[in-house]
C-alpha cells in the first residue's frame, strides 16, 4: 500500500485524498478496546489501515491487525462505516486524508498477547471505551464514542454492536 499512496502523493502532494480503509475494535473479556500508540502521529488509534488495490475490506482489517499486533483474528462483525468531516485528518507531515473507514469488531483471540513491531506502532494498551486516552487521534473519537454507547446498552462486556 505504501507504494500506491506514495505514487498518489507524488502526483497530488499534500492535497486531500479520499481513501478507504478498515479498523478493528479488538476487545478483551472486560470489554476494553485495544489501542495502539502510533509512530506517525504520536496519538493512539485502533488497529487498522488503508485498503490495498484489489483487497476486500474484511481482509484489510485482518491484515492490519496481523501486521500491527501479530494477532490473527477470526470472524469479524461489522460495527459501522465512518466517513464525512469527522474522518478528515492532517498528518504531522502535512498529508491530508478523508478516511472512509469500515469498522469491525472482534474479540481478542483467547490466550494471545499483542506485539508491536515499532515502525508503525510503539505501544499497546486496553482502554475502557468510555475513557480513551486524551491523545486519541481525531478520526477514532466518533468510533470509540459509538462503541462506548453500544457497550453501555449491551448485556455483556465485549458484545456491543452499532445500531
Amino acid at each position: 500500500m505504501h507504494d500506491y499512496v506514495s505514487d498518489l502523493r507524488a502526483l497530488v502532494g499534500h492535497r486531500p485524498l479520499i481513501l478507504p480503509g478498515a479498523a478493528v475494535l479488538l476487545t478483551d473479556e472486560e470489554g476494553r478496546v485495544l489501542l495502539l500508540a502510533r509512530a506517525d502521529t504520536g496519538g493512539w488509534g485502533l488497529p487498522g489501515g488503508l485498503m490495498e488495490p484489489g483487497e476486500r475490506l474484511e481482509d484489510t482489517g485482518r491484515r492490519e491487525v496481523r501486521e500491527e499486533t501479530g494477532l490473527s483474528v477470526g470472524e469479524l462483525q461489522l460495527f459501522g462505516v465512518y466517513s464525512g468531516a469527522e474522518q478528515f485528518y492532517r498528518y504531522p507531515n502535512g498529508d491530508e486524508i478523508h478516511n472512509v473507514t469500515v469498522v469491525y469488531r472482534a474479540p481478542l483471540p483467547e490466550g494471545s498477547t499483542p506485539q508491536v513491531e515499532g515502525r508503525e506502532n510503539t505501544d499497546w494498551r486496553f482502554f475502557p471505551p468510555d475513557r480513551p486516552p486524551t491523545t486519541l487521534i481525531a478520526p477514532e473519537k466518533p468510533i470509540l464514542a459509538d462503541y462506548a454507547r453500544a457497550a453501555a446498552r449491551s448485556p455483556r462486556p465485549g458484545t456491543a454492536t452499532a445500531t
